[in-house]
C-alpha cells in the first residue's frame, strides 16, 4: 500500500489518468477509467478490447452508478454499447474489478472468466460471512481495530454482483479474444486467483492489480485464509521477470511503458519492508500490530495511527505476511499466545 514517485499523467491521454473517457493504447483496445467512490484510488482502469463479434472487457469496475455512467460515456465515445460486451476477463475478485461485470453479465449476458482459486473468497463474500480478516487481526494483535473493523463492513450483499462466473480459469491458459491469442498467467499474491493476461504479439499486460505503477498492491487482505501470501506475491513477480517484457496496463495508474522495470522496484521495495521488520523485532518479541506501528505508510511516510480503519487494517495485515516471510527465511521466530491465557496475537522475534 506505499506510494511510489510515479507520474499520474498517462501517455495514452495526456492528462491524468483517472479524467474520464475512452482512451486508445493499441489498435483496437481503449482504457475506459471508472471511478471509485469510496476507496483512496481515483479510479479503476477497464480495457475495452474490438473483436469481430463485439467487445471484450479486461476487468469489470465496481457495480456503483457511477462507474456504469462512465463505462457508458467511454464505450460511446468508441462506437460502442453496453449490448456490444460479450466476455469479461476479470483479473480478481474485488469489488472494483468483479461486481459491475456481474451486473452486466446478467442484463446483456455477457460471459465471465475468472480464476479458479478466487472459488472460496467468492463464496464467503456472496453468503454475506465475514471470512478470516477479523481473526488475521486477533493473530496481529490488532484488537484495537477489530471494533471499528466491524463497524464499517457492508450490508448484506447483493447477489447480482457476485453471480458465479462462467468459466474457471486454471493454471496458466491460452484464451482467444476474436483474433487474439492472449496468455491468462496466473498470479498470486494480492489475491490467491489472481490472474494477469498477456498480448504477447502487441506487447501488452493487462496486470490488474499484480503489477501498479505508482502504488503498491496490498497482500494478505482476502476473505479466504493465504498461508503465505506475500511469498506467493514475490514468486508471482519473479514469474513475470522471467517473461519476455511488455508495456504496462494497469488496473490503477497510468500505462507504464515496462513491465520489467516496475517488478524490479516493487521486488526491491518488499525487500526493504523486510528489512524494517526485522530491525523492529530485533529487540525482542512483538506483535504485527507493534511493528506496524513502528514503520512509515505511503510514499508520504503517515504514521501507523494517522491510518483510517481500512488502511489500518491493511497495513496490520501486510506487516503480519512479511513477518511470516522472515519466519520462512530463518531470520526469526514465531509464538502464539498459550490458549486460555490472552487473546494478544502472535509474536515475533529475530533470530
Amino acid at each position: 500500500m506505499t506510494v511510489s514517485t510515479g507520474k499520474a499523467i498517462s501517455p495514452d491521454s495526456g492528462v491524468h489518468w483517472a479524467e474520464p473517457g475512452a482512451w486508445q493504447v493499441d489498435e483496437g483496445i481503449h482504457r475506459i477509467p471508472l471511478p471509485l467512490p469510496m476507496d483512496g484510488l481515483k479510479a479503476v482502469n477497464v480495457y475495452a478490447v474490438e473483436t469481430p463479434s463485439g467487445l471484450t472487457l479486461m476487468d469489470g469496475g465496481w457495480a456503483v452508478p457511477e462507474a456504469r455512467d462512465a463505462l457508458e460515456l467511454g464505450l460511446k465515445q468508441i462506437g460502442a454499447a453496453v449490448g456490444d460486451i460479450t466476455d469479461v476477463l476479470v483479473t480478481h475478485v474485488h469489488r472494483d474489478h468483479y461486481t459491475l461485470a456481474s451486473v452486466l453479465a446478467g442484463e446483456v449476458g455477457a460471459k465471465i472468466a475468472l480464476g479458479a482459486p478466487e472459488k472460496a473468497t467468492l463464496d464467503i463474500v456472496a453468503s454475506g460471512e465475514h471470512g478470516s480478516t477479523q481473526r488475521l487481526l486477533r493473530t496481529a494483535g490488532a484488537q484495537r481495530l477489530l471494533a471499528d473493523w466491524g463497524a464499517i463492513l457492508p450490508p448484506a450483499p447483493d447477489p447480482t454482483h457476485w453471480r458465479t462466473p462462467d468459466v474457471w480459469l486454471e493454471g496458466d491458459m491460452r484464451v482467444e479474444v476474436g483474433e487474439r491469442a492472449i496468455d491468462a498467467i496466473h498470479t498470486p499474491g494480492h489475491t490467491q486467483g489472481h490472474y494477469v493476461y498477456a498480448d504477447q504479439a502487441a506487447g501488452l499486460l493487462f496486470a490488474g492489480d499484480h503489477v501498479l505503477p505508482t502504488i503498491t498492491p496490498s497482500v494478505g487482505f482476502e476473505p479466504a485464509a493465504v498461508a503465505s501470501p506475500l511469498s506467493d506475491f514475490l514468486a508471482s513477480l519473479t514469474k513475470m521477470r522471467s517473461l519476455p517484457d511488455l508495456r504496462l496496463l494497469p488496473a490503477h495508474g497510468p500505462i507504464a511503458p515496462s513491465v520489467h522495470a516496475r517488478v524490479d522496484e516493487l521486488l526491491e521495495h518488499h525487500e526493504h519492508r523486510l528489512a524494517l521488520s526485522l530491525d523492529a523485532i530485533t529487540g525482542g518479541p512483538r506483535t504485527a500490530y507493534e511493528v506496524a506501528g513502528d514503520l512509515p505508510w505511503t510514499r508520504h511516510e503517515h504514521r501507523f495511527d494517522t491510518l483510517d480503519v481500512f488502511n489500518g487494517t491493511l497495513a496490520a495485515l501486510e506487516t503480519l505476511a512479511h513477518l511470516d516471510v522472515l519466519v520462512s527465511r530463518g531470520l526469526a521466530v514465531r509464538k502464539s499466545p498459550t490458549p486460555g491465557q490472552g487473546d494478544e496475537g502472535d509474536t515475533f522475534t529475530a533470530i
